[in-house]
């Protein structure tokens, strides 16, 4: 399964109380696919996965699969296998299109576990397999000469760069063929990578900022000069957001009408300072 184009993260929307909303949860994918996105990731980092129960994640991709028409990428990676592939069945169940499995994490491993292990996965994986790399939230990276190593195999179809680096994507792409979908992690880099071989991204920011991230993959080629001005667009939009983390990220969606719901804890509300403070850095662009 090729994936191209853009792919939000799905924030979670959680109510007051702290459960998932899962009305809230359908008018946000009514909401993204109105402006056009390409596909959407469920129980990624910015879903706040790593809050849900596996019950939990196993509903949220059954909620987003039955109110999508574009494919469904569900994050299903934990620190250790069995996890994994118990969160990859239940996705699978639900009617995930494919995986998005992070590199294990909390213990430190080397790069030959990394593979042996992604191995594993991919061979007992009832979908496709999208590695992800995010080593500001991980601490764990996964080097290109890796990332070739595992593209022979069969069922593991492309990665997701979150490095947040240029060079690190064109040696990725070095390494791979064009079967393999390499996948943006970075705002900042969307038209850049686009470039350099990257089919698409996934991009946070793509929840409250969709049509821009779309325009910039539909003008990457006919307009590279406008592709690259929205790109850093949207990185400035990331980086304002951001200081706050996905606190910052759904505040600014709910501000947009966008279903986001709020945090779970330990994730906390803005406080008027903050809010204030990002209203006043998101209205000068």
């Amino acid at each position: 399964m090729q994936l191209s184009g853009v792919g939000p993260p799905l924030v979670t929307p959680f109510d007051e109380k702290g459960d998932v909303d899962h009305d809230r949860l359908r008018e946000l994918v009514a909401w993204l696919q109105e402006r056009g996105v390409d596909f959407l990731v469920p129980c990624g980092s910015t879903g706040e996965a790593e809050l849900l129960t596996a019950r939990e994640r196993a509903r949220v991709v059954e909620t987003v699969v039955e109110a999508a028409s574009v494919p469904v990428v569900a994050g299903t990676g934990h620190p250790g296998l069995r996890e994994t592939l118990e969160s990859t069945r239940a996705a699978a169940e639900a009617g995930a299109d494919a995986a998005l499995v992070v590199t294990p994490f909390y213990y430190e491993h080397g790069q030959e576990t990394l593979a042996a292990y992604y191995r594993e996965v991919a061979e007992r994986s009832p979908l496709p397999v999208y590695l992800y790399s995010v080593p500001a939230y991980t601490g764990v990276t996964l080097h290109p000469e890796t990332v070739g190593a595992l593209a022979a195999e069969p069922n593991v179809v492309g990665l997701k760069d979150s490095s947040g680096s240029l060079g690190a994507l064109v040696r990725h792409r070095q390494r791979t063929d064009g079967s393999f979908t390499l996948l943006a992690g970075s705002a900042d880099l969307l038209a850049s990578g686009l470039a350099h071989g990257a089919a698409g991204g996934i991009l946070a920011v793509a929840n409250l900022r969709p049509e821009t991230a779309v325009t910039v993959t539909e003008q990457a080629d006919l307009a590279p000069d406008r592709a690259r001005a929205l790109t850093a667009e949207l990185g400035e939009c990331h980086t304002a957001v951001f200081e706050h983390g996905v606190s910052g990220l759904k505040w600014a969606m709910r501000e947009r009408g966008a279903p986001a719901g709020y945090p779970r804890t330990p994730h906390r509300r803005l406080d008027d300072e903050a809010r204030a403070t990002l209203r006043a850095r998101l209205d000068s662009r």
